[in-house]
């Protein structure tokens, strides 16, 4: 990572100043992030281990350290959604009183409400190389999706991750307007088990954003240039 040192606004530019030289941009995105507010509450005490952002780190039943003491939400080492947060809490309380739910996050979609928006689940390249697996990948830029291109709004692209010996989706990245609406399905089939060439043999609605799946997937055998406008 390259680390900022100043940051200017120079004639419509911010220039940032780093160890590498001067980075320029017409826009400056700052994401700070959040940190739990945890540093009070001398859980050392009790015997809960939290890292060095002061989360506290718990397991898939979300017990901490302690066996008695679990914990959900922000104030953990797990992502800061609201979505994991409700899932966390119910089997907390679940685990509490006798049971055995876990949470499983290796298909937890994602999405940040730019424009166009950005979504993602499952795995990307360089984690799933960084986890050890062999990929397969195709990227599908908009301009190939009818539904982007009757909206007039072609910016951005569909990228599926597959494991390279056994085609198994892992992984899907969509920066497009509607990147939020399709996510889901792609949460889907990953959780399915689905294969690139399962998720090409679906039927999708024609003329609709998460058809992009579909043809995306499509990419891993065929040539979209030379198929109609929804061939199967």
């Amino acid at each position: 990572n390259t680390q900022a040192s100043q940051v200017a606004h120079v004639d419509g530019e911010f220039v940032l100043t780093t160890g590498h030289g001067e980075l320029r941009a017409d826009k400056l995105l700052i994401a700070t992030g959040r940190a739990p507010n945890t540093r009070s509450l001398a859980l050392e005490a009790a015997g809960v281990v939290v890292n060095a952002q002061g989360a506290i780190v718990i397991d898939k039943g979300m017990r901490t350290s302690n066996p008695n003491i679990y914990a959900a939400g922000d104030c953990t080492d797990q992502p800061q959604f609201v979505y994991v947060a409700a899932a966390a809490g119910t089997r907390a309380a679940i685990n509490m009183t006798g049971g055995d739910a876990a949470l499983d996050l290796t298909a937890m979609p994602a999405v940040v409400f730019a424009d166009p928006q950005i979504a993602t689940v499952g795995y990307s390249e360089a984690k799933a190389h960084h986890d050890g697996f062999e990929t397969d990948s195709r990227t599908l830029t908009l301009v190939n999706v009818p539904r982007a291109v009757v909206n007039f709004d072609a910016r951005g692209f569909i990228k599926l991750v597959a494991q390279a010996r056994t085609g198994r989706l892992i992984g899907v990245q969509a920066v497009a307007p509607d990147a939020g609406e399709l996510i889901q399905s792609a949460a889907l089939a990953i959780r399915a088990g689905m294969t690139v060439h399962d998720l090409a043999d679906q039927l999708f609605p024609y003329l609709t954003m998460v058809e992009g799946l579909k043809l995306a997937a499509q990419t891993f055998t065929k040539d979209l240039s030379q198929l109609s406008c929804c061939a199967g």
